[in-house]
């Protein structure tokens, strides 16, 4: 059974949004108490200032649990993480439940495009990746527009929308952005001397 918990909120965005990812271990026969407070900690976060929305995660097997919190920025992230209130939930839990790791990132949207298997390097900055996208998408959208376009003049307008999206996502994310990132690694991903 999958524990969900979703709750946003709206606040004024200060620098990069960021994602962490919490994971607990419950001892086995706690999950109904480890549950019960989990409503409650995400109450209490989302009434933080800069918190955008929590997540609960249960597997099916297996007794862990993952918290996915997003945040308007590291430095409210920081304040939540350090916060008496936070401290005062993680202590009702003593001997329920165990936070065993953490992972945290500040995401764009398109980090997966630009993402180098096996290494831990940061995302390009973002007019790199403008600038790396737009050069992959011109040439897709102008071959789209010349070859499909004219044939699907007699559709109806939202499956002809639909051609472009279809098209173009796909052979994006699969086939040029791969490569274009491998291509301009050196620009993407300068040593760190330079």
């Amino acid at each position: 059974m999958a524990l969900v918990v979703s709750m946003s909120t709206t606040d004024v965005r200060h620098g990069d949004p960021v994602t962490t990812v919490l994971t607990w271990r419950v001892r086995p026969g706690h999950e109904h108490e480890f549950e019960h407070w989990t409503h409650g900690i995400t109450r209490c976060a989302r009434a933080f200032p800069g918190n955008e929305g929590v997540s609960w995660l249960r597997p099916e097997d297996g007794h862990l649990f993952h918290a996915v919190l997003r945040w308007s920025d590291p430095h409210r992230l920081a304040a939540w993480l350090e916060s008496e209130e936070r401290a005062a939930w993680h202590g009702r839990i003593e001997g329920i439940a165990t936070e065993i790791g953490s992972e945290r990132q500040s995401t764009t949207g398109l980090e997966t495009w630009f993402a180098l298997p096996g290494t831990t390097a940061q995302a390009p900055p973002r007019w790199k990746m403008l600038l790396t996208t737009f050069l992959g998408a011109y040439p897709l959208t102008f071959l789209i527009q010349w070859l499909a376009a004219p044939h699907t003049m007699t559709w109806a307008l939202p499956l002809r929308a639909a051609v472009f999206p279809v098209v173009l996502l796909p052979t994006l994310t699969y086939l040029v952005m791969p490569r274009l990132s491998r291509l301009l690694r050196l620009w993407l991903y300068p040593p760190p001397d330079h």
